[in-house]
């Protein structure tokens, strides 16, 4: 099982709103997901990135692979 930590789009249309999850690789982008790491905001200036640090740094240690873009918004708020 190939567990990533990436991006679950939600919000209305022309309004995204991400929220960083851990899910199986093989799982639909909007579908189930394990656990809810933290969220992303683009539109708000500057952009809002809230990410559970200790949860994060659990699921990296056991094995989650972080997707490029999610990488950098952890690189961002000072995760890893």
């Amino acid at each position: 099982m190939a567990v990533r930590i990436r991006l679950r789009r939600v919000g209305a249309k022309k309004s995204p709103f991400y929220r960083i999850v851990v899910a199986d690789s093989r799982y639909p982008r909007d579908g189930r997901f394990i656990e809810e790491l933290g969220y992303y905001n683009p539109l708000t200036n500057p952009v809002e990135i809230k990410v559970d640090a200790e949860k994060t740094k659990k699921w990296i240690s056991n094995g989650a692979q972080p997707t490029d873009t999610v990488k950098a918004l952890l690189k961002k708020a000072g995760v890893q």
